[in-house]
């Protein structure tokens, strides 16, 4: 089934990295939305796709690039928005 979450990632996100890795994990995953960075530090990712895909996409996330650290991540449902790629803004 088709799910899609809004995740804040919260941490040493920014400068390392993180997003490039996002869009990478997503295209293994085949997961299709986008990843942007945030004023407060954060970075903010949509993702949409099946359930089980997003399962192992979101450990990605909280696990994060080698020079990341991921101290906290708030994961929201949100509706569906049918997108078919992922995207750095």
């Amino acid at each position: 089934m088709k799910k899609a979450f809004v995740l804040t990632v919260r941490g040493r996100v920014q400068r390392v990295g993180f997003r490039y890795y996002t869009q990478k994990q997503a295209k293994q995953h085949n997961i299709s939305g986008y990843v942007k960075n945030q004023v407060d530090g954060s970075v903010y990712i949509y993702a949409e796709g099946e359930e089980k895909d997003l399962d192992g996409f979101i450990l990605a996330c909280k696990k994060g690039p080698m020079w990341s650290r991921v101290d906290d991540i708030d994961i929201a449902p949100s509706s569906i928005r049918e997108g078919n790629s992922f995207s750095i803004k």
